[in-house]
Formats: structure tokens, C-alpha cells, sequence
């Protein structure tokens, strides 16, 4: 039960129609009070301080926006009952919840963790929902304003920061809490349910870490970091881990709503209407108790998935989407490492299934099979993402500028120690505009198709204005044993084939490159090109024994194709060049590139095709690496993350920006400029793995469904899915291969 104190004089006896029997607390608002009506039942009133009563037309619309919060549905919060005035003082009668706040509970007991802290994100995540659905912002989210009561935890106050920054004119004091505040808000810009996002994330690591996630010291630092660093996510593991980081993305617009935390926290696809509302709040609905203990599998297991709601689930109040059409949310406990044998990453390579150890010249010696893929486990969110040296030194002036500002209005600000400093008064700077992002073109979704495809559980999603589609997907049935299934056409039927390793079919669909299972009798390791038209087959020798090649890509016209020289007798199978092979001639240019940098990186075209370019690292950081085709360096790009392994290449189909990870020390991916290596976007999104560009707005990769198995997602370079292109099982271990539509 919160600890109440005995009133002190100056306080009033009474408040309408309500007996005043203690103080719960004060706060820079104003003083909150336990009040019994005439039934004897128990309310939380807060009585405005008499300088933020403003003058009559004030102090009207601000009991007029609170009032509006009454309209929050009851799901894990606090309800507002009704409002009114004394001696010009609005006050604010609420629903009393027995039991400490967040920040309290946490500084006599400790962090939250396992089971306790997941109630707790549900609990919240579930408040925030309601209060969003309701056309209301909370601006100040807070562990001081989240109550651990009897059924679970309970939001209070929002509403009102809006209603004192819309109603008191406040010619004079913006209300918020430094160390649980957005970017946003600290630099004046508009303040939307993004906001309250940010402050959600915080108030969570609060609740795991017993600190805000930037520090809650002096108020200059603590601007600082939040404009800057790289939040601190210690005691947060696995999808509770990735989903906080993604709410505490510097760009509001990349941070998930309310509405897909909640439904990520309970694995679920509906939309949050009442049932899935209802259902949170009993999830979450467990008395607060001690801190998990270090036997708890929650914790000890680290990102293991949360529990389960408790309970008969509710049937959802809506139909359910048509799988194309809204991709789930992934599951609990992190996400499952992506099912694409074929699409590796450039690091990190394992070996090849198959390779006999071959020396030397064997004629007719198996070459290495398909490579096993390197996985990052892991949805990619941003943290905070890093901009150019300017852009960030433009932040850090600017959080100067604001703790400057903020300290010359006077500011008063109380830093308990434990991240519970608030402001209550200042002048809000004016706000700035907020850019309107570049329409991005349209992905189909209506009119699409399922094609079931042979010997697996997977079903393809299908356009004829998708702008790439699945020509060719191979599986390993057995340990070496890779079955091939390439399409007859775009529409077409798949055939099952076990006489290759990996297939590549042109962009044209005309050819298809068989990465062949033995060497020659003259111990090459050759590639089989055939005609799918006549059925001719035309074998050409690439490298010799124990050498060999992958990660085919082709030219736009088809007339080409690029692969990737490999040492296999080397360490992680080194990358020793490339080989440009002239398809109608039938002949191969193998260049050797003896450089340890480029060991884990594979090859790709450039936009024009007459130069190609591959990864390197020292390994700390990332870049690119451009070579004529004799294999003299051109040009470099330094300062990136690893990039993928895409079948559909490496840049956009303009060539105008490519993708990785984020450097190190950042999550999610990253968007870049080719020309300059500036980074232009930083992605936060549910993708386990990009498999490529979609179009030139926009990327695919692979993502975890909601049933356990695993979906080809479209998405933005917001890192919003659009639709799902492909659905497997979470046994079949497929690796689908597209191709780009037009591409000649």
C-alpha cells in the first residue's frame, strides 16, 4: 500500500465532494491526496499548484483535455473519474491504486526480471495501447507514474502533461522527466505516441537496471546522451531486449506504436482491439513480489522467450488478415536464425558440407557442396544510430544549446539518484517542423496469389507487379544432400533436381548456372550453363583443384556471370578473387586478389558492370572495396557495417544505395549512398536477415511468423513490412532465390 502522510497545515480538509485522509505524494504538478467519497470508497486526487492554475480560460480547457483522457479504456491503468475546480485550482479525481510506484518498488527491492519484468512490459505496453487508441498522448511516462498494484501494474497521469502544455499557455513550464524524455521533446519539436514510446523503453530498462538507460546525473549529461550515445540495454535480453531498443530509435518514426510492442510482447497477429486488451491485462495481472531469482529460467537462460499469457485465449474481434497482407509480429525469446542456406553472410564462414579433402589434381574428387549459411540471430533494431562527424557534432551543439536554455529559463530540477528528476518549469523551445518523407512506391497487395511449393510446407505470395520473383529454392534434405528446385517460368511449375549443388537462373529465365558436384577429369571445378529453351548444356572449367567458387550472380542482360574464388584449404574459406565468366562464349576470367582483408567478403557487380566490389575488414570495422575487372582497386568506402549475402546483389537497382548491418555497437541495418559512402537511413525492423533489394524504395528479408516458422517479408527503409512474399514451416530449412523483373 503506498505510504501516506498526515496532512499538513495550508492543506485542505476537503476537495468537492471528497474527504481528504492524507498526502500520497507531491510532485511538480502538485500534491496528490487520498479522498474518500461518501461510501467510503478510496480516490487519488491531485490538486494543481496554484501557478499552474493560469488564468479562467486556462484553467476551462484544461480540465476540458483532461476530461478527455476519461475516455481511456480501463486496461491497465488508472481511471480518471471526474475534475473540478477549488479556490481556482483544478484537481484531478482518480481511480486509487494500492501500491508503490514503479520507481519506489524498484529502489526498496530491486530490478525487475524473468517473468515479473516480462508482466511488467505487458502491463505497460498495454496502458500505453489504450491510451493511444484514445486520441491521447501521456508525455510523461515514467517508472514515478506506473502504480505496481494488487492486479498488476497501472498507468496514472495521462493526459495531463498535454493538457498543461495545450491549456496553461504556459507562457511559462513545460512538465516532463529529463532521463525518460525523447529527443523530440528535448529539442522542441512536436511531441506524438512516438514519445511516449521512448519513454515506455526507458522506463523499462529502469525497471531491469534500477537506472535510466542514459544515466540520470547532471541534466546537461543526461541531454546529452539521450541526443548522442548509445543507450545502455544491460538486464534486457532477447525480444524484450530488441523491442526497447527499437523504441529508443533517436527518429520517432522509426519506432514501433504501442499497438506492435503489444502484440510482439504476446506473440500475437490480430489487431489490439478489447479481446487482445483484455487478454494482455490478465497476462500481466500478477501481484508484484521480489525479484526473480537467479534460478528462475527467465534469467538464467538469459534470452530465453517470456511466458505465456494466462488463461483461455479470447478469439479476436476482427477477421484474420490473409497472410500476405499484414506479416505477424515475430515471436518471444529472440528470433530464429533465417532458413536460407544460400543466403550466407560475409563473415563468419563455417565450411561446406561435402568437401573430402581433396589434394591437389583428383580427377573426378568432389569439390566443396553449397556453403553453410553464417547466421546472426537477432531482429536488426537501432539503438541510436550514428550520423557523419558533422551531423553528430551538430547534436551535441544542440544538446548544449538545450542545457543551456533550459538552465538560463530556471529551471528547477530535482536528480534523486535514480533517474526521478523532473522539470517544472522552463519555456518550450519553438517547435520545428517535421519533414515529410518521400512517397515511396506502392508494393502490391491486392490480387495476390498462393502458389504451394513441391516437398515443403512453404507457399509463395504472388504479383505480376512484384518487382522481383522466385525463380529457383533449394533445400537440404540430408546432411550434403541439397535438392534444387528451379522454375520453368515466372508463373511456372517447379522442377525437383539433386545433379547440382546450387542453381542460378539468369534474370531472363533463358539460362540456368549449375554449380557442379565433381571436378573434371582434368581436376577443374567447372560450372554447367544450360539452355532452357533447347536443353543444351555447355560446361566451362573455372579453377583447379582444390579451388573452388560460389555466390553466383548475373549480368542484367544475362550474358554474364560473376562468382565468387574460394581457398577452401584456407581458414573460413578464404576469398581469393573472382571469376567473370562470358556465357556465350563460354569462357572464364579468373582474377586472384591475394589480400587477407577481403578473406570473408564474395563479389558483386556494380551498377554499370564494369566494375565489381566486395567487403573487407580489419576486423573492427567494415568497407567496400571496388576493382576494375583486371582487378586493379579503384575506389573505397570505409566506416560500414558487414553487408549481406543478396541473391538479387549488392545495391539498389539503381545502383544509388546499398544495405548492411550498422556498424558496431549498433543494432539494426543500414542504408547507404554509394557515390559518397554517407549514410542515408538507419532501419529498424522485425527482419532476422536481408536477402536483398526489392525495388529502390524498398528491401525483402527473411522474418519470424507468428506460428513458429518463418516468412519473406517486404519493407521500407522504415523497417515497415508491407507483405509477405513466402511462408514456410519452421522445419522446412529452405533457401528461396529471386530474380529481378526487367532487369536487362
Amino acid at each position: 500500500m503506498p505510504d501516506t502522510s498526515p496532512l499538513r497545515p495550508g492543506d485542505p480538509g476537503r476537495l468537492g465532494s471528497y474527504d481528504l485522509r492524507g498526502r500520497l505524494g507531491e510532485g511538480g504538478q502538485g500534491v496528490v491526496y487520498l479522498g474518500e467519497n461518501s461510501s467510503g470508497e478510496k480516490f487519488a486526487i491531485k490538486w494543481l499548484r496554484s501557478d499552474l492554475a493560469g488564468d479562467p480560460v486556462s484553467r476551462e480547457r484544461f480540465l476540458r483535455e483532461v476530461a478527455s483522457a476519461q475516455r481511456v479504456a480501463a486496461f491497465c491503468t488508472a481511471q480518471i473519474v471526474e475534475t473540478g475546480l477549488q479556490h481556482d485550482r483544478p484537481y484531478i479525481v482518480s481511480e486509487y491504486i494500492s501500491g508503490p510506484s514503479l520507481q519506489n518498488l524498484v529502489i526498496q527491492s530491486g530490478p525487475r526480471s524473468g517473468p515479473s519484468l516480462h508482466r511488467l512490459a505487458v502491463g505497460t505496453a498495454t496502458a500505453l495501447t489504450a491510451i493511444h487508441q484514445a486520441g491521447i498522448v501521456h508525455r510523461d511516462f515514467k517508472p514515478a507514474n506506473v502504480l505496481m498494484g494488487p492486479d498488476g501494474p497501472r498507468v496514472i497521469d495521462f493526459g495531463i502533461a498535454r493538457a498543461l502544455d495545450t491549456a496553461v499557455t504556459l507562457s511559462s513550464r513545460p512538465v516532463g522527466t529529463p532521463s525518460y524524455m525523447a529527443p523530440e521533446q528535448l529539442t522542441g519539436h512536436s511531441v506524438g505516441p512516438p514519445a511516449d514510446l521512448f519513454s515506455w523503453a526507458s522506463t523499462i530498462v529502469y525497471a531491469a537496471t534500477g537506472d535510466a538507460p542514459f544515466g540520470s546525473d547532471t541534466l546537461p549529461a543526461v541531454i546529452n546522451r539521450i541526443l548522442n550515445a548509445t543507450p545502455s540495454l544491460d538486464g534486457l535480453h532477447g525480444t524484450l531486449r530488441d523491442i526497447v531498443a527499437a523504441c529508443l530509435d533517436k527518429d520517432p518514426s522509426r519506432r514501433p506504436t504501442a499497438e506492435q510492442v503489444l502484440l510482439r510482447l504476446l506473440q500475437h497477429s490480430s489487431a489490439a482491439g478489447p479481446a487482445i486488451l483484455h487478454e494482455a491485462a490478465a497476462a500481466a495481472a500478477t501481484p508484484h513480489g521480489e525479484p526473480a531469482a537467479a534460478s528462475d529460467p527467465a534469467v538464467s537462460s538469459g534470452p530465453s522467450g517470456p511466458p505465456g499469457p494466462s488463461g483461455q485465449r479470447l478469439p479476436p474481434t476482427t477477421p484474420e488478415p490473409p497472410p500476405w497482407a499484414t506479416p505477424a509480429p515475430a515471436g518471444a525469446g529472440g528470433y530464429p536464425p533465417p532458413p536460407a542456406h544460400g543466403h550466407p553472410g560475409p563473415q563468419g564462414y563455417q565450411g561446406y558440407p561435402g568437401y573430402p579433402g581433396n589434394q591437389g589434381n583428383q580427377g573426378n574428387s568432389r569439390p566443396p557442396g553449397p556453403h553453410t549459411p553464417y547466421h546472426l540471430s537477432g531482429p536488426p533494431t537501432v539503438e541510436s544510430p550514428r550520423r557523419s562527424s558533422g551531423r553528430k557534432f551538430a547534436i551535441a551543439g544542440a544538446a548544449a544549446g538545450v542545457a543551456v536554455a533550459l538552465t538560463m529559463v530556471g529551471i528547477a530540477v530535482a536528480l534523486n539518484g535514480r533517474g526521478g528528476g523532473e522539470i517544472v518549469a522552463g519555456t518550450s523551445p519553438t517547435p520545428a517542423s517535421t519533414p515529410t518523407p518521400t512517397p515511396t512506391p506502392a508494393v502490391p497487395t491486392a490480387g495476390v496469389t498462393e502458389t504451394k511449393l513441391p516437398d515443403v510446407q512453404a507457399t509463395a505470395y504472388e504479383h505480376p507487379g512484384d518487382a522481383i520473383s522466385l525463380a529457383y529454392f533449394d533445400i537440404e534434405r540430408e546432411k550434403d544432400q541439397w535438392v534444387n528446385y528451379p522454375r520453368t517460368s515466372r508463373t511456372g511449375s517447379f522442377t525437383r533436381s539433386e545433379k547440382y549443388w546450387t542453381i542460378s537462373v539468369s534474370p531472363d529465365r533463358t539460362l540456368e548456372a549449375g554449380r557442379t558436384k565433381k571436378y573434371t577429369s582434368r581436376g577443374y571445378h567447372a560450372i554447367d550453363i544450360i539452355d532452357r529453351r533447347s536443353g543444351e548444356l555447355r560446361s566451362v572449367d573455372l579453377v583447379k583443384s582444390p579451388l573452388t567458387y560460389d555466390s553466383a550472380e548475373w549480368s542484367k542482360d544475362s550474358k554474364r556471370l560473376l562468382l565468387t574464388m574460394k581457398d577452401p584449404k584456407k581458414a573460413d574459406w578464404t576469398t581469393i578473387g573472382f571469376i567473370v565468366v562470358d556465357v556465350v562464349a563460354g569462357k572464364a576470367n579468373t582474377t586472384t586478389i591475394l589480400d587477407g582483408s577481403i578473406k570473408d567478403g564474395r563479389f558483386y557487380w556494380t551498377a554499370d558492370e564494369n566494375e565489381v566490389v566486395t567487403s573487407f575488414t580489419d576486423g573492427k570495422a567494415y568497407g567496400l572495396r571496388f576493382y576494375d575487372l583486371d582487378g586493379k582497386k579503384t575506389r573505397e568506402i570505409t566506416g560500414i557495417g558487414a553487408p549481406y549475402n543478396t541473391s538479387t546483389g549488392l545495391f539498389s537497382p539503381s545502383g544509388k544505395s546499398f544495405v548492411t548491418r550498422c556498424p558496431t555497437g549498433e543494432s539494426g541495418d543500414c542504408v547507404w549512398d554509394t557515390a559518397t559512402g554517407n549514410r542515408t537511413t538507419s532501419i529498424s525492423s522485425s527482419c532476422t536477415k536481408i536477402l536483398g533489394w526489392y525495388d529502390e524504395e524498398h528491401l525483402y528479408c527473411w522474418a519470424a511468423s507468428a506460428d513458429g516458422g518463418n516468412q519473406v517479408n517486404v519493407i521500407d527503409l522504415r523497417g515497415t513490412a508491407l507483405r509477405v512474399l513466402l511462408k514456410t514451416s519452421a522445419k522446412d530449412d529452405i533457401g528461396p532465390y529471386y530474380v529481378r523483373e526487367n532487369a536487362g
